[in-house]
């Protein structure tokens, strides 16, 4: 059995092991809302058919207002992912340093993020006279320091996790919370289901507002279409609304996997990696053993499992509907609906997704349905 227990963290750490179990905490609670609002029984997105000329345009009708709780929430998991970053700074800062810092030192412990080399260097030159010595120039936190740095990502530096991470916490803590917005992740036209939403070519990254056209067919043209509505999170001061779970989900596994880690140990991250979360409303005598016992599934995994099994529970139910024999709609919904998420997206798995006429595909795919038939009518009593 391998041992899942992190040694290379030392005692005055443990604590940032619970500050990211807050962190994947809050955002479990923005899937949860998220998970309710993109499943309300009405829908995000409301559509109406606009005439225009020759053709009929798809508008948007209404916009479901997204929870006021979803930014606040989001705003307070970013700031504890950035508070992760700084307690383990300030710890170890004490710990090279061999005292307590005094009050005028302790305020210029601050983790930089830097977007180029010259900046990275003002940085380590500032007010010498009263920075604690584990953090002037040349030193070995100040090299683990300069590893994390965003301008190490040549490509696109406000790219670097550390870089959003300190755009969107400064952007909370001093402006406004996090600025949330529907936005469409991804369509595809009933008549030409792709093999997956990775397939499909990518929507504007932009928010979704009422009066928006998001397609056209010629008159009398009937084309249904199915849609993935999401929630995006805009990068303060950019146009750019990436998926709000995806954000988040980068970034917390950065300060876990890579930042925190490094900064503790000055190599590369080590095995095992701390847990996304584990059990902090009750004490441990042994917070070792507590730890080593924590989820390694993050927050943001599970909510897209969880949206995940809500669309398969729809089209199972749909499909299974249209085997001979059986059971009424409401009886396979509740078969399926006291199925765990992991149980009902094994039992997609099986069936094969196919553009094209395959009839080995197409037996098999019977096959499956007629399984999936009769263990719907068991449950059902029939």
């Amino acid at each position: 059995m391998t041992d899942s227990t992190p040694h290379w963290l030392p005692e005055r750490h443990l604590g940032v092991a619970a500050t990211l179990s807050h962190a994947d905490e809050l955002i479990g609670q923005v899937g949860d809302l998220l998970y309710g609002y993109q499943t309300q029984s009405h829908g995000v997105i409301g559509l109406r058919e606009v005439p225009a000329g020759p053709v009929s345009r798809t508008v948007v009708g209404s916009v479901a207002p997204i929870p006021r709780k979803v930014p606040l929430l989001v705003a307070d998991a970013l700031v504890a992912l950035r508070a992760a970053l700084e307690h383990a700074l300030f710890a170890e800062v004490e710990f090279l340093d061999g005292a307590p810092l005094d009050e005028k030192a302790a305020r210029l412990v601050e983790m930089p993020a830097s977007d180029t080399c010259e900046k990275f260097e003002e940085w380590t030159k500032k007010q010498l006279r009263n920075r604690p010595a584990a953090l002037r120039a040349g030193s070995e936190l100040v090299r683990r320091i300069d590893r994390l740095q965003p301008f190490h990502r040549q490509s696109d530096p406000q790219m670097h996790p550390l870089a959003r991470l300190v755009l969107h916490t400064n952007h909370a803590k001093h402006r406004t919370p996090a600025i949330t917005a529907v936005r469409l992740a991804a369509m595809y036209q009933d008549n030409r289901l792709p093999r997956s939403v990775r397939d499909l070519p990518p929507q504007p990254e932009e928010p979704l507002r009422v009066g928006d056209v998001i397609a056209e067919t010629p008159i009398g043209t009937t084309i249904p279409v199915t849609l993935f509505p999401t929630v995006g999170i805009n990068r303060p001061g950019t146009g750019q609304w990436p998926v709000l779970m995806q954000e988040l989900d980068e970034i917390c596994h950065w300060v876990r996997t890579q930042a925190v880690p490094r900064l503790v140990t000055g190599t590369e991250p080590p095995e095992p990696a701390l847990p996304t979360r584990y059990e902090i409303v009750v004490g441990h005598q042994d917070e070792r053993r507590a730890i080593s016992m924590g989820s390694t599934t993050s927050a943001a995994q599970c909510h897209a499992r969880r949206l995940s099994a809500a669309v398969v529970r729809t089209d199972l139910a749909d499909l299974i509907g249209q085997v001979d024999s059986s059971p009424d709609g409401k009886q396979i919904a509740a078969w399926l609906a006291q199925l765990a998420d992991e149980e009902v997206l094994d039992r997609m798995s099986r069936l094969r997704l196919t553009n094209t006429y395959d009839p080995g595909a197409m037996l098999q795919n019977i096959e499956v349905l007629k399984g999936l038939r009769d263990e719907a009518l068991r449950f059902a009593g029939c």
